[in-house]
């Protein structure tokens, strides 16, 4: 892969990161012996490799590139992961992610271009999502495998190429293959998420979540006006020549800014990777708790953004498209200010954070049940609030996922990730139907039987359980991150205090044996 040189240093940080990490929605204690347990050998040699092991300083990308040398490896100083690196991170996700949307009102222009149906073109979003799911599944695990530096480029360079393709075809069969392997392969913030976790110290890593996941909802938002402004203007193929020059931008930036952090775990096979996620997802309480709460959640957010277009394009509002698309502007607000949310986020336990998330989610939607098809003031306020709110819940979430493995947060995300994909299919299938046949007011109480579920998943574990508790409550109710962290460090030292003197206590004892023994030799 590239030139390289030993070093047998510990990156001390990187260590005591991992080894204080708190396994469960809470805080809680350090369990990572029992993860060890949990996973297996795996875990255990991964452990041995990373924290006391020998790491490869490349020099080089795929041995030709050579990597700049402030972004190389260096054990013994670990990376700054600053402001600036963080928006890189979110700028990133922006124009990868916006590769699944730019289709979505395009599909006229796309009908009359290759001649086909409505039917026949509007596979074309369906296929982008299906591809974006196999690349969850199959590529985004690779993070803990792989360099993530490398596995980015590769992604990027060979995302950007095919677009080419989509600019150019005038085959439709070949744009919907194309369409799905770049679908498969705009996973790059499914990346960037937990190499950000690991950057960041802990003390900053919800904001640090909240930046690359605000970046994505952005790209979300923006891919859908950008698309649908250039091809009023030009043509569709315009929207794919941007997409070409932004994403070999994107390419380029990675280069010069993703630090070249190491493989995790390098004695895994990609088979054994795709295992031990499976593992994950049925034998981790808090992934599986965080799982349910964020697809209900999910179904919920796409519930109300695909329904809004039926409430505001009929009775009594019947707005025009144009004004239905600038209700996207108004989630952008939302989106804005998720790095606020996340730096108080960083004060709490995650339990709280998601629990406050929630209860505020569950008031905006009581605004929509009382008065969205009645006043526009009702949907704008609620437009604001569920954006807002949902963006802290899925950082509370992802905080606190992130905490059951330092080795194992590419996989760990990508099961989250799936739960949220999920949770959107269910949430625009299920509210459309009902919308249609009920109308708004009941959509809306759908939407709160599914916040209401959620509050009952978070409440059937507490903040602060034991890693494999999977019911209850235990360790208190602390919710300040400050305070149950110090009762930590206060544990660890008595318990240090407490191993050092039965070590002291035994050597006294050994020193006692060796001198009776001395005297019972000499005794004639």
């Amino acid at each position: 892969m590239g030139s390289a040189e030993n070093s047998a240093s510990l990156d001390q940080r990187r260590t005591s990161e991992s080894a204080g990490s708190s396994p469960n929605l809470g805080s809680g204690s350090s369990l990572r012996n029992e993860h060890d347990r949990t996973e297996g050998s795996d875990a255990t040699r991964n452990t041995t490799s990373n924290e006391t092991g020998v790491h490869k300083i490349y020099k080089t990308d795929f041995g030709i590139l050579p990597i700049p040398r402030h972004l190389r490896y260096n054990p013994n100083k670990p990376f700054h992961f600053g402001l600036l690196l963080n928006i890189s991170f979110g700028f990133a996700s922006t124009f990868t992610v916006a590769n699944l949307y730019y289709c979505q009102p395009l599909l006229i222009q796309f009908s009359e271009s290759f001649n086909v149906s409505y039917s026949e073109v509007s596979r074309i979003p369906t296929l982008v999502q299906a591809g974006y799911a196999a690349g969850i599944l199959l590529i985004s695990p690779l993070g803990d495998l792989v360099r993530r530096r490398q596995l980015i480029l590769v992604i990027v360079a060979i995302c950007a190429s095919l677009t080419i393709g989509l600019a150019t075809t005038n085959n439709f069969v070949v744009f919907e293959v194309l369409s799905f392997l770049i679908g498969a392969l705009t996973v790059t913030p499914q990346i960037l998420l937990p190499l950000a976790a690991d950057l960041a110290p802990p003390e900053r890593r919800a904001s640090a979540i909240s930046v690359v996941l605000s970046g994505l909802l952005f790209g979300i938002l923006i891919a859908r006006v950008l698309a649908g402004v250039i091809a009023q203007e030009t043509s569709w193929r315009v929207v794919y020549y941007m997409a070409i020059g932004v994403q070999y931008f994107v390419l380029l930036g990675s280069y010069l800014v993703i630090p070249d952090y190491p493989a995790k775990n390098a004695h895994l096979s990609y088979w054994e990777i795709l295992w031990t996620m499976g593992k994950f997802a049925v034998t981790e309480p808090l992934l599986i708790q965080t799982c349910l709460i964020n697809l209900a959640s999910s179904a919920c957010f796409s519930n109300f953004w695909v329904t809004l277009t039926f409430l505001l394009g009929g009775p009594p509002y019947n707005y025009s498209t144009l004004v239905i698309g600038l209700f996207g502007l108004i989630g952008m607000f939302g989106v804005a200010m998720g790095p606020l949310v996340g730096r108080v986020i960083d004060r709490l336990v995650p339990w709280y954070a998601t629990l406050i998330s929630m209860l505020a989610l569950m008031c905006f939607q009581t605004v929509l049940i009382g008065a969205a098809g009645i006043n526009i003031a009702a949907v704008i306020i609620a437009c604001l609030g569920l954006d807002l709110f949902r963006q802290s819940q899925q950082v509370s979430l992802s905080t606190a996922i992130f905490s059951i493995s330092a080795a194992a947060r590419a996989r760990i995300n990508a099961v989250f990730i799936l739960s949220l994909f999920i949770g959107q299919v269910m949430g625009t299938s299920v509210g459309t139907k009902v919308f249609i046949q009920h109308g708004w007011r009941a959509n809306a109480g759908l939407a709160m039987a599914w916040y209401a579920y959620q509050f009952v998943v978070l409440l059937v574990r507490g903040p602060h359980v034991r890693q494999y508790t999977w019911f209850g409550y235990e360790g208190g109710l602390e919710a300040r991150k400050s305070v149950v962290e110090a009762r930590k460090r206060e544990e660890a030292e008595r318990q240090q205090a407490q191993d050092a003197v039965v070590e002291s206590r035994g050597e006294s004892l050994n020193e006692k044996r060796d001198e009776g023994a001395t005297q019972k030799e000499t005794v004639p």
